[in-house]
């Protein structure tokens, strides 16, 4: 059931999602994307150029993201545009339990043409990751 511009409000909020990230889940979306960069899959690289540990790929954590927005609306179609700032990297330690990206969302603005603004909050290790990250969607 597709959600209905007149059924939200701003300060409506998404349901909030969790997403773990492990070091598998690193390789796969290399092979998906073709980002094989070693600071997101060689520990010693990634610690040499100054980095905590092997971080998660930037897009991996705004894909992560918008799903909150895409399972709230049941239709990835209905985002006509998605901006993020990346303002913190997601180490993913190699322990069996990696990461967790948390992601929270709501209503920002109601815009014309029955379109809202989502506003999104990312965090992992309790520490923001990206700002700036909003959505625009077409509502039914």
């Amino acid at each position: 059931m597709a959600i209905s511009f007149d059924e939200v409000q701003v300060g409506t909020e998404l349901p909030a999602r969790s997403f773990p990230v492990t070091r598998a889940t690193l390789v796969q979306y290399a092979g998906a994307s073709g980002d094989f960069n070693p600071i997101h899959w060689n520990e010693k690289f990634a610690v040499e150029v100054g980095l905590p540990d092997v971080i998660a790929h930037g897009m991996f954590t705004m894909a992560e993201a918008i799903r909150v927005v895409t399972d709230w609306l049941g239709d990835p179609g209905a985002v006509v545009e998605y901006g993020v700032r990346f303002t913190r990297p997601v180490p993913v330690p190699n322990d069996g339990a990696g990461a967790v990206i948390e992601v929270t969302g709501k209503v920002a603005a109601l815009l014309e043409d029955r379109k809202v603004r989502v506003d999104l909050v990312a965090t992992s290790g309790g520490q923001k990751v990206l700002g700036m990250s909003r959505a625009v969607v077409q509502l039914a």
